[in-house]
């Protein structure tokens, strides 16, 4: 498997440190406010590279942080009255809702900024003892001068860097190069050797990456909007207090664009993932994502969104036959092609190509096709019914249950919704009923902490 590495700029064979086993850390989202397209791009191409790496049988610890003490929340917070943590946990809620919709998986660690203060409040100590960082005035900062290969991921010569370097009011810096390590902040602030005050947004990945995965890590992804100053001094930071190489691999995602500009918040030119979600649903928005190598920009238009639906139910009306979980997949010409294509730097485009040839040989009775394109797409996060029932057949069992139950649904999963409502708010009778219906249609139900899904007996 290869991948393109940001820091050397070369498609590298990847090797993870430990055999069979990789730490991957992704930049989570600062949580003031929805979460848009931009974001769906990043963290659905990440659960790609996630689900992938476990579908070639790595065992993969993912770690993404919520950044949830940050200047924009409490801005937020000072605007709406509330406080800060009212409106990062109400924002996080919001967050994970949207992932969940877009059927993303869940990192095994999701850890909060503000619960790792200390970890962050250790690093800023090492590095001031080790010569690399100094306080002034209740501020941290890191001596960017200090670390020879400042600006090697961005490919920035340390010249360039100074020429558009200032010292706002206020700050004490040695230089104006260098950056926050800890903010003094008398108003939100929390305890430290400095004084009350708050982490600078850098040291926090440095600080939760290190407490989580340890100090050298097989890959960090997030935005290409991250590279610089972000990254990178996550890089000089890390290598600093550590001793030792931070990640082997970088890996970054392209821009979603409007109009040939970025989707950003500040930019005013951005669409929710909830707003989205009125009119396309997540297998579409996945797809057109996935259409588009990861690394290059996308441009949206209702136009694009649209060629993804039809891309969609093309795949997904493919001829449905049971699965058979005895097939072994791996001795198929078109798993050998799938895997090749995501092998190469994660080509998703080539990888729906073989989808859509399974697509055409299940509607032309392929004995393996719909198992072998079921499996594919599921390593892909699309969401489709584990088919085995034809067409034919789930009709009769949709008027059995409707009949049992004394209302017309449209499909199992309108029925399983109606169930998931009605044991939320406590209604277990109902629950039942519907439970007890689908059980004597020979659907049987299987919860979970992400979600329910049913089987035939």
């Amino acid at each position: 498997m290869k991948l393109h590495n940001t820091f050397t700029g070369q498609l590298e064979e990847f090797k993870p440190i430990e055999d069979n086993k990789v730490k991957m850390y992704v930049c989570g989202p600062t949580v003031y406010d929805n979460a848009h397209l931009g974001h769906a791009r990043c963290y659905i191409t990440w659960d790609v590279l996630y689900r992938y790496l476990k579908f070639k049988g790595y065992d993969v610890t993912y770690c993404r942080n919520v950044t949830d003490v940050d200047d924009k929340i409490l801005k937020k917070a000072e605007a709406e009255g509330k406080t800060p943590e009212e409106v990062s946990k109400y924002w996080y809620q919001k967050f994970s809702e949207s992932m969940k919709k877009l059927n993303n998986l869940q990192p095994n660690i999701e850890p909060f900024a503000t619960k790792t203060l200390g970890e962050m409040i250790s690093m800023n100590k090492e590095l001031i003892e080790k010569g690399y960082a100094y306080e002034a005035d209740g501020d941290v900062y890191f001596r960017v001068k200090k670390f020879g290969r400042y600006g090697s991921l961005s490919g920035q010569p340390i010249d360039q860097l100074e020429s558009g370097a200032r010292i706002e009011v206020g700050e004490q810096k040695e230089d104006p190069l260098d950056f926050a390590l800890w903010k003094k902040d008398p108003k939100f602030g929390y305890k430290s050797p400095w004084g009350i005050g708050r982490p600078g947004w850098h040291i926090e990945c440095s600080a939760m990456s290190r407490k989580y995965l340890g100090k050298t890590i097989d890959i960090h992804a997030g935005g290409a909007d991250l590279i610089f100053p972000h990254h990178e001094n996550e890089i000089a930071q890390s290598e600093c207090a550590n001793g030792c190489k931070f990640v082997n691999y970088w890996l970054h995602n392209g821009f979603v664009t409007i109009n040939k500009e970025k989707m950003s918040k500040s930019l005013g030119n951005f669409l929710t993932i909830d707003d989205l979600l009125k009119n396309y649903d997540s297998n579409t928005i996945r797809f057109f994502i996935l259409t588009n190598h990861y690394r290059m920009p996308i441009e949206f238009s209702d136009e694009s969104l649209q060629a993804a639906a039809n891309g969609v139910k093309r795949m997904l009306n493919a001829k449905k036959t049971k699965i058979d979980d005895s097939v072994d997949i791996t001795k198929f010409a078109e798993y050998n092609s799938f895997v090749e294509a995501m092998d190469d730097d994660l080509n998703t485009s080539k990888a729906l190509a073989v989808l859509f040839d399974l697509a055409s040989k299940a509607n032309k009775d392929v004995p393996y096709a719909y198992t072998l394109l079921y499996k594919l797409a599921e390593s892909l996060g699309f969401k489709f019914d584990k088919a085995s029932l034809s067409n034919e057949e789930l009709k009769a069992k949709m008027e059995e249950i409707n009949s049992e139950l004394g209302e017309t649904y449209n499909s199992i999963d309108e029925i399983i919704e109606k169930r998931r409502s009605a044991r939320a708010e406590k209604n277990w009778e109902l629950a039942d009923k519907i439970r007890i219906a689908l059980d004597n249609a020979g659907i049987v139900l299987k919860d979970s902490k992400e979600g329910t899904t049913w089987e035939l007996k």
